[in-house]
């Protein structure tokens, strides 16, 4: 392709929706080097010891209707960015689950109760470790899975970019948890590779998170684009460095 089809095609690509926290339009796409963990296995387990549960930033419910033969009675999720809100109430509500709209960060207070729930699951969502231990029912168990703070940060560097939570690891949260009167029960960590297989796809996943490239565009961001373009066709190779963790926390009997 020369210069002006390849920008066709990846304005192309640029167009296409993106719902809930789906990336299935890039199948055979984009992958990743496998976890060595399995956090629906996981968290299903924990599902089964409990009466109630809260996922925060549900995104459209996929990761949560995939665990639903294990569900308790009480189930709860929250979300709070309007399209993927309306996506999981479609899905969610009519199986019973409740779905709140709720503004979650590292430091704002949780509109729940205290000792309100069994388990807590959070994937790749920020929590206020005070809060969670709050809510949390005595024995009660957290589960979170999250990205590496310099997820992909080779991959920013193409457009200008760094990541903005470089810290956001297990160094940072373990204390945080820990400090809240949570007994950390396990902490995993991975790190590997996110592979895509040509530039399109790199387009897509960077307007479905908009926070790693803000502002990205095709329009504005050709430079870098073209750069990544001339890097697979010299080596066939569009990787970078991904990293995940996981930490399971526990509240103490009274």
């Amino acid at each position: 392709m020369n210069r002006s089809d390849l920008i066709s095609a990846w304005q192309h690509e640029e167009a296409q929706p993106f719902v809930g926290w789906d990336f299935s339009y890039l199948d055979g796409r984009m992958s990743q080097d496998e976890l060595p963990w399995d956090y629906i296995a996981q968290a299903s387990a924990l599902m089964e010891q409990s009466a109630s549960v809260l996922d925060m930033d549900t995104g459209g419910g996929e990761r949560l209707l995939e665990m639903r033969p294990h569900w308790p009675a009480r189930v709860v999720a929250t979300e709070e960015y309007p399209p993927n809100l309306a996506l999981a109430r479609q899905r969610l509500a009519p199986l019973g689950v409740e779905v709140r709209d709720v503004h979650i960060t590292d430091n704002d207070p949780l509109p729940f109760a205290d000792a309100e729930f069994d388990l807590v699951l959070n994937r790749h969502s920020a929590f206020n470790a005070a809060e969670i231990a709050r809510i949390l029912t005595p024995g009660g168990r957290f589960l979170t899975q999250q990205v590496h703070g310099l997820w992909s940060w080779d991959l920013l560097e193409y457009f200008g970019a760094k990541p903005q939570w470089p810290n956001a690891t297990p160094a940072q949260y373990v204390p945080r948890l820990a400090a809240a009167g949570l007994e950390i029960a396990q902490v995993q960590e991975w790190s590997g590779k996110l592979r895509f297989t040509d530039v399109g796809a790199i387009v897509y996943y960077l307007k479905a998170v908009p926070w790693e490239v803000p502002d990205f565009s095709v329009a504005t961001h050709q430079v870098g684009l073209f750069a990544l373009q001339e890097r697979l066709a010299q080596t066939g190779d569009l990787a970078f460095f991904a990293g995940s963790y996981t930490i399971e926390a526990h509240k103490a009997m009274r």
